[in-house]
């Protein structure tokens, strides 16, 4: 967000147009751009413009709020010192949602710091916003590639990246096999490791993904989802 905001690049996104692959979901691509590089910044940026959710390593929804500062122009994650401090706004989504006009967000900010000029601190919070304006680049793969080709450049392009990127993408293949029922088989392992974490994630499934909770796998996560916690013996 910051480097949006001083005009800095954050790099290009791949994506490959496939309209044979198998999505996560269990459909087909067909007409739709599979993301293959920068989903931690396409998920940092949808987390602080929209205020959306995301699940952390812990698989907790948790809600990342984005502050920013129109007198130093800075731009940090929300902290309890930020939250404190009047001349933090602590939450970008809503500039960005609408839900509270530029007028009265301005005069509220300059309520709680006299001493600011109105028409300053109204032209930090108009530069903010052109951040939805700005363009990134994307590269898009030839939608020939096989999908043996398409994993040879991900490993490439990651390879000084982090760990779990090639996991990411193993699991991505396994989506695709359709021998051998690929997308339920991911979602089978997402399904798997998030109640291993969360339980509670079960009710998510019995509501939202009915289709899934009657089919023949479903009891063996529910196993996971009984299961009680043993203490960890030194």
């Amino acid at each position: 967000m910051d480097s949006l905001y001083q005009g800095y690049p954050i790099g290009y996104l791949i994506a490959w147009r496939n309209p044979n692959v198998k999505l996560k979901d269990g459909t087909t691509a067909e007409g739709k751009k599979i993301l293959i590089d920068g989903q931690q910044r396409v998920t940092a940026l949808t987390a602080a413009i929209l205020g959306d959710y995301v699940i952390n390593k812990d698989y907790k929804k948790v809600k990342i709020k984005i502050a920013f500062n129109p007198l130093e122009k800075k731009i940090e994650v929300l902290n309890t010192a930020i939250e404190r401090d009047s001349s933090w706004l602590p939450d970008i989504s809503e500039i960005f949602s609408c839900n509270i006009g530029m007028l009265e967000l301005v005069d509220e900010y300059c309520s709680k710091n006299r001493d600011v000029n109105r028409n300053f601190i109204f032209d930090r919070i108009e530069h903010l916003k052109k951040i939805t304006g700005k363009q990134i680049g994307l590269i898009e793969l030839d939608s020939d590639l096989d999908i043996e080709a398409v994993t040879e450049i991900f490993i490439r392009i990651n390879s000084k990246g982090v760990g779990l990127s090639q996991a990411d993408f193993a699991m991505s293949k396994i989506a695709a096999n359709e021998s051998y029922g690929g997308s339920t088989l991911r979602k089978f392992i997402d399904y798997f490791c998030h109640l291993a974490v969360a339980p509670e994630f079960y009710f998510h499934i019995t509501e939202v993904d009915k289709e899934f909770y009657h089919h023949r796998l479903l009891p063996k996560n529910v196993m996971v989802k009984k299961r009680k916690r043993r203490p960890i013996r030194p």
